[in-house]
């Protein structure tokens, strides 16, 4: 019988794609459990077939009011507890957030792995020692893969998803936080420069954005709902280019090379898992990495990347990616 593993992602979609190498490997050898936020149900099927998804919303993930307690949703946290009867054999968790190990520790797990910070050891019967803080957020993966005996490869050697080709471009200008969002006109004339040079090219946004692409004259701009949504969009691209979000890390994993304007965060972190994967990185702050939270009046890191240096790198990996066959 295999033992049951309890696995905590709580955070974005890109971290949970991040987080998917490790699932799909532990997947056969342990009875995994994932508890996540919900759209991680529409990863499911396509991605970790094996693995139950526990629907979450931790409310210290929100951006904004996360430590007004009071305000919590109790009845969802409460439901949880239905968990710990389970009696899961091991708990972890990538991120060294004190939270996330009260959790794992609420929650019974027998033996608890993760990553601790500010004495949160005491909730781990296992602490292990984090990455070099230079390392690509799957390293952090990697090494609890190992202290599991799984065998995950490194980045660079990650297989590709194997794909039909698809000969879109799709631009998605959306992104998690503001500050993670490219300015929108420069996102609007390169479409005008793509579909100069007979790209086809789909622009799709957050819901808060539609009304400034049709404004601007993108009538057929896509607004995806759901995870689901996304991945129908991302089945006919043959490029992607975005901000640092979700929909990039999505895109890469389904085996689409993408193009990323980095702002805030850094790319050794969070580049996208595909061997194609470029990306311009954001302008040079004090305050970088901020973790979202600027303090200036306007994100200078991500809007002073201009047009020009961006189309510079653009053009050319789109001259590769779409004349090049897929990887498989």
């Amino acid at each position: 019988m295999k033992q049951k593993l309890l696995v905590l992602e709580l955070w974005g979609l890109g971290d949970l794609i991040i987080a998917t190498p490790f699932l799909q490997a532990a997947s056969e050898k342990y009875d995994v459990s994932l508890v996540a936020k919900p759209y991680a149900q529409d990863l499911q099927d396509p991605f970790w077939p094996n693995v139950r998804v526990i629907p979450f919303i931790a409310p210290w993930t929100a951006f904004r009011r996360k430590y007004q307690i009071w305000a919590w949703p109790w009845r969802e946290i409460l439901r949880l507890r239905k968990v710990a009867a389970e009696k899961f054999d091991i708990g972890l968790t990538a991120r060294w957030d004190p939270r996330n190990h009260l959790l794992l520790y609420l929650l019974g797990t027998k033996k608890r792995l993760g990553f601790p910070r500010w004495k949160s050891q005491i909730f781990l019967t296992d602490p292990m020692e984090r990455p070099p803080a230079t390392a690509h957020r799957y390293e952090d993966w990697r090494a609890l893969a190992r202290a599991l005996d799984l065998n995950l490869p490194p980045r660079e050697r990650l297989p590709v998803r194997s794909r039909v080709t698809g000969d879109e471009v799709l631009i998605h200008t959306g992104a998690a936080q503001p500050v993670r969002v490219w300015p929108l006109q420069h996102y609007r004339n390169i479409v005008a420069k793509l579909r100069q040079q007979q790209h086809k090219v789909q622009v799709a946004c957050d819901p808060d954005q539609k009304s400034w692409w049709n404004e601007a004259g993108e009538k057929d701009v896509a607004v995806p709902r759901s995870v689901t949504e996304l991945m129908v969009l991302v089945a006919k691209a043959g490029a992607f280019i975005g901000n640092d979000s979700g929909p990039s890390h999505l895109a890469a994993f389904c085996g689409v090379p993408t193009f990323t304007i980095f702002g805030p965060q850094l790319p050794e972190w969070f580049a996208p898992l595909h061997p194609a994967a470029e990306w311009v990185e954001g302008k040079p702050c004090p305050y970088k990495p901020c973790s979202d939270y600027c303090r200036f009046s306007a994100p200078h890191c991500i809007e002073n990347v201009t047009e020009e240096e961006v189309w510079q790198r653009l053009s050319a990996f789109i001259g590769r990616v779409l004349l090049e066959p897929a990887l498989t």
